[in-house]
């Protein structure tokens, strides 16, 4: 059974949080822009909630567009 707790991709900034959202969808990963929660950060006001078994994924698609991860959480 996997874990039904969510993971989150944080951001430096809103401006790459929202450009990862338009990013991912168009790859068909399943993510919602969400305050982060504060347990997290209190950098950037937004983050991206996502099934944990995506977060790889994820991370891998962003890699090389530019759109900066400041964390993933759970970690990688």
């Amino acid at each position: 059974m996997s874990d039904p707790t969510p993971a989150y991709l944080l951001f430096h900034t809103s401006n790459h949080a929202f450009r990862a959202e338009k990013l991912l969808g168009a790859r068909q990963l399943a993510v919602k822009l969400v305050p982060v929660p504060r347990h997290l950060s209190s950098d950037c006001g937004v983050c991206l909630r996502l099934a944990p078994d995506a977060r790889h994924a994820a991370a891998e698609a962003l890699a090389g567009t530019g759109v900066e991860l400041a964390g993933v959480h759970p970690p990688l």
